[in-house]
């Protein structure tokens, strides 16, 4: 029978649920999220269950890693369907705060990580990767969790939150979890459902455009250009393309010469939605 998970509301509970746990030898996992959930959330919770004797996530839609003009109003928000979810994969308790209370009319502290939220998402998204790097810390921070998890779909941020943790020497274990995909190819993402059927047709192409290219990598091509081009060939009539990028996985660094571990990325509006997605190759 699925859990019903403890819904906090504050931090102090947040901290003292988990202090408590811990306290009695229980290992806490957290998913930090943002509502809107889907399987590939309830895949991170499971895989947190797998490793922990308790899991905790949080659902909180962060101002401050919003732009003017990006959809914080329109983003998706389903509190009753979220706590379905996580109950059904087996969250124990659920961390829902108040924005007032996470960020506070003079709150000005600022967790930056400048060199790898520069490229990619970055270029196009000022200020977003800050407001990601913020509010994870502040999570943890109150959450303590050993373990956090994250997607490996969002892979810039991914990074962005494994460095933020190694230099600020925070003591959680960052798991970084593979991307959950529909049998098409489509990387699951609460911004989907903007898609009309016609444009959710169309979209696996993003993945198997990114494919492609990754095809090229393992044929012997080690131009990154022409690997990129090769990208924006197969992404033709998709949509408007935003961004295709091919760099070091690790330092997220342009390379011309590919050579280890490459990440191939790319951004594209297909209608309303902005879809993003990555695949990791060995050169």
């Amino acid at each position: 029978m699925p859990l019903k998970p403890l819904t906090l509301r504050t931090a102090e509970r947040m901290r003292a649920w988990s202090r408590a746990c811990r306290a009695r030898g229980r290992s806490v996992g957290f998913v930090p999220t943002m509502g809107g959930l889907h399987a590939g959330h309830a895949s991170l919770v499971e895989r947190a269950r797998a490793e922990n004797h308790r899991v905790a996530a949080s659902i909180f839609v962060n101002p401050i890693q919003f732009g003017p003009k990006e959809d914080f109003r329109r983003y998706p928000r389903d509190l009753r369907g979220d706590r379905r979810l996580l109950a059904a994969a087996g969250c124990h308790a659920l961390f829902v705060p108040e924005a007032r209370h996470v960020f506070p009319e003079d709150f000005e502290t600022r967790v930056a990580v400048p060199f790898l939220s520069a490229p990619l998402c970055g270029r196009f998204r000022p200020g977003h990767f800050e407001g990601v790097a913020t509010v994870v810390a502040k999570l943890l921070h109150i959450v303590e969790p050993d373990r956090v998890y994250v997607g490996s779909k969002d892979f810039q941020q991914a990074r962005v939150i494994e460095r933020m943790v190694r230099d600020l020497d925070l003591p959680v274990e960052v798991v970084v979890c593979p991307t959950v995909r529909e049998p098409d190819g489509l990387a699951m993402s609460s911004r989907n459902r903007y898609l009309t059927d016609a444009e959710r047709a169309r979209a696996p192409r993003l993945h198997a455009a990114l494919q492609s290219g990754a095809a090229k990598v393992r044929a012997g091509v080690r131009d990154a250009g022409k690997v990129r081009a090769a990208v924006l060939r197969a992404l033709r009539g998709l949509g408007r393309v935003q961004y295709v990028e091919v760099l070091d996985a690790r330092s997220l660094a342009e390379r011309r010469e590919l050579a280890g571990a490459t990440l191939l990325a790319a951004a594209v509006f297909v209608g309303k939605a902005r879809l993003i997605d990555n695949v990791v190759v060995r050169a």
